[in-house]
């Protein structure tokens, strides 16, 4: 193990896909975008859960508190039926809530559908790892992903992650000047 790899827990949020009833489709999304974005070497701890707040609260708590995750990123249950709850498991778990992370998502989400005022994602920070709510579909994670990712390394910076790196063509990761670190060669 890598103590400099990123360690990321991938939770899709979904009754109908964790009773088998159809495919899921987020945790394929959310592996895809890391695949082709991160530089930094990455591990995932996925899972695949039902709708329900206890579980959700449960889950996000063994990845960050027992897994060690840096990052935890869930998709689904963020909307306005009653079955989603996603929003509120993650603030009952969190010790700092991160409002500028769900004014951004929906802000990019509106360029792309008027429905994306009914979305409540939240981010927030548990001990040192950074959690974020994103929608379910693969199309709307990778556009959610794209606006929010470039502040999130220097997010992991600040709460005592590791130091992730990004493909720029993919998405381009922002920093201050001060926070840069130096590439690191083969040479070196």
């Amino acid at each position: 193990m890598n103590d400099d790899s990123l360690l990321i827990g991938l939770v899709s949020i979904s009754d109908r896909a964790s009773s088998g009833v159809y495919v899921d489709q987020g945790l394929p999304g959310l592996t895809a975008w890391f695949q082709s974005a991160l530089k930094t070497p990455w591990r995932v701890e996925s899972r695949l859960i039902p709708d329900e707040q206890p579980v959700i609260e449960r889950t996000l708590v063994e990845l960050v508190d027992i897994a060690r995750c840096d990052l935890v990123l869930t998709t689904g249950g963020t909307g306005p039926a009653p079955r989603d709850v996603t929003p509120e498991a993650t603030l009952a778990v969190a010790h700092k809530v991160l409002p500028g992370f769900g004014e951004r998502m929906r802000q990019v989400s509106l360029r792309y559908v008027p429905t994306a005022i009914l979305s409540r994602q939240v981010g927030v920070i548990r001990g040192s790892a950074l959690i974020l709510n994103l929608p379910g579909q693969p199309k709307a994670i990778k556009e959610t992903l794209d606006g929010v990712f470039p502040a999130v390394p220097y997010c992991l910076d600040l709460i005592g992650g590791p130091y992730v790196e990004t493909h720029d063509d993919v998405c381009k990761a922002f920093r201050p000047k001060s926070a840069i670190r130096p590439a690191i060669t083969a040479a070196q």
